[in-house]
């Protein structure tokens, strides 16, 4: 467990920069990638998955 929660804050250290360095290479896209797996492995798991579907059902309600 120690081991995937110091990659998991690695990626997330790297995602972070990359992000605002503005540009978006595929290399960053991998980053970003593996970075969405290792917390798809994590206990928050769940509470992301929640939060991303409770924001796509406030968006498909909305009516311009």
């Amino acid at each position: 467990m120690a081991i995937s929660i110091s990659v998991l804050v690695l990626l997330l250290i790297l995602a972070v920069i990359f992000l605002r360095s503005g540009g978006l290479k595929f290399s960053h896209a991998l980053v970003c990638a593996l970075l969405g797996f290792y917390l798809a492995g994590t206990s928050l798991a769940p509470t992301i998955h929640s939060g991303v579907t409770a924001t796509a059902d406030i968006v498909s309600g909305l009516r311009p």
